[in-house]
């Protein structure tokens, strides 16, 4: 089961501790938001009935308790944890000497799309995510994925479907998703530039997008990230 870190302040500075499966039967769970690996979702939810166990972030911040779903996710954790006392720029710094390829919001889902596309034994699949990546403001048909990987169209298709357990588009759309949820997170860039660059084309289709996937406006997204920095800024 992924640890649980109680964060103390101390003049200025912080402690943590890492608390382990002992944790749900202290009652130290109690009340609090949590997550964990999602393989171990169903035990947590056993041994910690009165938590409200989410399977989907890859962290979790409730009050002084932060909970991770694994090892690679405690070290977006403890980013996060930089950017909160010392703001982005040490917390990037530290990306880059960690060489993370991405410093993810507690907020992604543990079910990204590009994680996904990373455990298929088909390697031009895999390098497929860097090159969508790159070019999110294209349309990224099927007729152009498959150029890239110099595939037939159809076969493309068929073995994108066969190994992925979802259509092109709707992997390209899962892609499209994600890079938007960043930017909404950690830019102040218009509602428009970012349904540009995320290849919806405009800020209504990336709405309709948000709200049929998401349950909710990039509008509203926005905000409530604004509201949970604004509020950890009041707790420090």
């Amino acid at each position: 089961m992924a640890c649980v870190s109680t964060r103390i302040k101390l003049s200025g500075n912080c402690a943590a501790r890492s608390i382990r499966c002992s944790s749900p039967r202290a009652g130290l769970l109690d009340g609090r938001r949590v997550t964990t690996h999602w393989n171990w979702c169903e035990t947590l939810v056993r041994r910690a009935p009165r938590a409200d166990v989410d399977p989907d972030p890859i962290f979790v911040r409730d009050e002084n308790i932060y909970t991770s779903a694994g090892v690679t996710t405690g070290m977006d954790l403890a980013l996060a944890l930089v950017e909160e006392d010392y703001g982005s720029r040490l917390a990037l710094q530290a990306a880059r000497n960690l060489v993370l390829y991405l410093r993810r919001p507690g907020g992604q889902s543990q079910f990204s799309a590009a994680l996904s596309l990373q455990a298929t034994d088909r390697k031009p699949l895999r390098e497929l995510e860097a090159w969508v990546l790159e070019h999110l403001d294209k349309p990224l048909t099927v007729p152009d994925l498959a150029q890239h990987l110099a595939m037939s169209p159809r076969n493309f298709a068929r073995v994108f479907t066969r190994e992925m357990k979802t259509t092109p588009a709707k992997f390209v759309e899962r892609l499209r998703v994600e890079a938007a949820r960043r930017r909404l997170e950690e830019s102040q860039n218009s509602m428009e530039t970012i349904a540009n660059e995320c290849g919806f084309g405009s800020v209504n289709s990336m709405r309709n997008v948000f709200q049929r996937t998401l349950k909710i406006s990039p509008g509203q997204y926005r905000r409530h990230f604004r509201h949970a920095k604004h509020s950890r800024s009041k707790n420090k």
